[in-house]
């Protein structure tokens, strides 16, 4: 298989971490959802950049990739995240919710394991803000073993930006023309 998986997270790729003060980039507008088993008088407030969803959708489009949520937010992202993007429902990924206090308890990120049994052997473009030096030492691992992987990791403050999705979407056209059988195939 040569089409690889497009692993998206949200938290710090497509809604911002607040800067020292408090503010978020101007790009991002201001929206209140309420998650599954979460009380409607207290939602969460995630600030999301519109353009976000026609860049996602440009990629989608392309098909070059599947797409799939990889984020605490799981089913979530489908149903409050997407929506508010314009996206498509994209499958996710399930990961669990282990009982952690840091993002990396064995120095990578918590939900690579999970991640890497799920994948098998697709190749996969990543793209998460909370990655470690681990967590680049298995990509290029697992891409020496043949199962390609790219790893991309915005700035968390900043979130996904035009060039990450090129990166994405360069390395994915070099996967598919090394892989000439399976780039007319639908």
């Amino acid at each position: 298989m040569c089409s690889p998986y497009l692993l998206l997270d949200v938290d710090g790729v497509l809604i911002p971490f607040p800067a020292a003060d408090g503010s978020t980039p101007a790009t991002h507008s201001r929206h209140d959802v309420v998650p599954a088993g979460r009380n409607a008088d207290d939602p969460v407030t995630v600030w999301l950049d519109p353009e976000h969803g026609r860049l996602l959708l440009d990629v989608i489009r392309t098909g070059l990739y599947t797409p799939v949520w990889c984020t605490s937010w799981r089913q979530g992202a489908v149903t409050l995240i997407g929506p508010l993007l314009g996206l498509p429902d994209l499958p996710y990924v399930d990961l669990p919710r282990p009982q952690i206090t840091v993002s990396h308890p064995n120095g990578y990120l918590w939900k690579r394991d999970h991640v890497d049994a799920w994948l098998g052997d697709a190749p996969a473009v990543w793209i998460d803000d909370d990655f470690t030096s681990l967590d680049f030492e298995w990509a290029a691992e697992r891409s020496a073993r043949g199962k390609a992987t790219l790893l991309l990791q915005p700035d968390p403050l900043f979130g996904l930006q035009p060039e990450h999705l090129t990166e994405a979407r360069e390395w994915a056209a070099r996967l598919v023309c090394s892989c000439p059988d399976e780039a007319h195939s639908p």
